[in-house]
C-alpha cells in the first residue's frame, strides 16, 4: 500500500473526505519524524514502537573494485511491530 492508497482507505472508513485524511496522515508522519529527529520513542500500542539506534562505523568492500572502504557511522530509524500486530 502506497500513500495515496491508505489516504483513500482512511478516507472511505472515516467517512472524511481525501483532502482531510490526507493532512491527518501528513500530520502522523510529521509527528513521528519529528520525534525521532529529537530521539525519542514513538509507542503506538497494538501496532508498534519507532525509535532510533546508533549504527557504528564498520569496515565494508566496493562490490566493482573490491577495495576495501570505510562506511561512517549514522544514527538510523527501526520499528518493532508490537505482538499483537505479529500474531494476526
Amino acid at each position: 500500500m502506497n500513500k495515496a492508497e491508505l489516504i483513500n482507505h482512511v478516507a472511505n472508513s472515516t467517512g472524511i473526505s481525501k483532502s482531510k485524511a490526507a493532512e491527518v496522515i501528513n500530520a502522523f508522519t510529521e509527528a513521528v519524524q519529528s520525534s525521532l529527529e529529537k530521539s525519542e520513542r514513538v509507542s503506538l500500542v497494538g501496532f508498534g514502537t519507532f525509535e532510533t539506534s546508533n549504527r557504528q562505523a564498520r569496515k565494508g568492500r566496493n562490490p566493482q573494485t573490491g577495495e576495501e572502504i570505510l562506511i561512517p557511522a549514522k544514527r538510523v530509524a527501526k520499528f518493532r511491530p508490537s505482538v499483537k500486530l505479529l500474531t494476526r
